[in-house]
């Protein structure tokens, strides 16, 4: 498999990339598939590398974190978490501080590791 191993390199590869991808589908042969497939994992390699996103520091970066990779807008997280959307905004902005019945629901609803959720309350 080849590495990408710096931005030149991954422009070149991603070109190639794009050069198989526009044969379309019905003209790519079995072995280019298996090149597309090996370059992709490549480029997938160096941009986990490159392009790191910082994990949130509060409660409510971590919300919207989950929130964002639910899917869900404020008021669904409100009702998953059977509060109010008010209250919901009011914790979110830090004019309130969660309870514990909130801070459980977060951990169950949303998925939230306890141990962050302990550091940043």
């Amino acid at each position: 498999m080849e590495k990408v191993t710096g931005e030149e390199k991954y422009k070149e590869i991603m070109k190639r990339v794009d050069s198989l991808m526009a044969k379309g589908s019905e003209r790519v042969s079995k072995k280019e598939l298996v090149e597309i497939r090996e370059l992709a994992v490549s480029l997938q390699d160096y941009e986990q590398k490159k392009y790191v996103i910082d994990p949130p520091s509060t409660l409510a970066g971590m919300i919207e974190m989950r929130m964002f990779e639910m899917r869900l807008k404020q008021k669904d997280v409100a009702k998953k978490l059977r509060i109010s959307d008010a209250k919901l905004s009011l914790i979110m902005n830090g004019k309130q501080k969660p309870d514990v019945d909130f801070l459980k629901a977060v951990h169950t609803e949303l998925k939230v590791d306890a141990e962050f959720i302990l550091r940043h309350t």
